[in-house]
C-alpha cells in the first residue's frame, strides 16, 4: 500500500529518479521520440530552474520519486510551467499527487508575484489538457506565447494561467 505522498523541492539525490521518471512517461509510455541530450535541463536541474524565480519539486512516495513539477522564470513576471510528470501508478485514483505538485507550485509562484504560467505541451497527452483546463488554463496560440517562453520541439499545444496576487486576509 502505498503512503502518503509528499512534495519536496528538489534534491541532488533525487537527479538519477527524475530523469527516469521523465524519459520512461515520454519515450516508453508515450512514444514521444525525445532523449536526455535534447533535454540539457535534466543534466543540471538546480542550475537550471533554481534562478530568479524559479524552482523544482518532486513527488515522494516514501523514497520513490512519482512525480515533478518544475517553474522556470522567463521574466517579466511570467514563467513557464515545465516537467509536469506523474508515474502511471500514481495518477488518478484520488492520489491527489499532480494537484499537489500544481498547489506547490502555484503557492511558490504567487509568493513571487508571478503575474502569468506559460506551458506547452503534447497533443498525445490529452488527460494533460482536461487537467490544466480544470485548474484554469486556457489554450493560447504558439505566436502569443511571450518571445522568451521556450518552446520544445515536441510541444504542439500551449496554456496560459493568469496569476491574481495574494493579497491580505483582513478580519472585519
Amino acid at each position: 500500500m502505498p503512503g502518503p505522498i509528499r512534495i519536496v523541492p528538489f534534491a541532488v539525490g533525487h537527479a538519477d529518479d527524475v530523469v527516469a521518471l521523465i524519459l520512461t512517461i515520454q519515450q516508453a509510455e508515450f512514444g514521444i521520440p525525445i532523449t536526455l541530450q535534447a533535454q540539457p535541463d535534466l543534466l543540471d536541474i538546480a542550475g537550471f530552474y533554481r534562478r530568479g524565480d524559479g524552482n523544482f519539486w518532486v513527488a515522494l512516495d516514501g523514497a520513490r520519486v512519482v512525480g515533478t513539477a518544475a517553474l522556470l522564470d522567463i521574466g517579466q513576471r511570467q514563467a513557464a510551467l515545465r516537467k509536469m510528470f506523474v508515474a502511471a501508478s500514481h495518477r488518478g485514483g484520488g492520489r491527489g499527487v499532480a494537484p499537489s505538485l500544481l498547489a506547490a507550485l502555484l503557492a511558490w509562484a504567487r509568493q513571487r508575484a508571478v503575474r502569468q504560467l506559460f506551458l506547452g505541451t503534447t497533443a498525445q497527452f490529452v488527460a494533460a489538457h482536461r487537467f490544466y483546463e480544470k485548474h484554469g488554463f486556457r489554450e493560447v496560440a504558439l505566436p502569443d506565447l511571450p518571445p522568451t517562453f521556450p518552446v520544445m520541439s515536441v510541444d504542439t499545444k500551449f496554456y496560459m494561467l493568469a496569476l491574481a496576487p495574494e493579497t491580505a486576509q483582513v478580519s472585519p
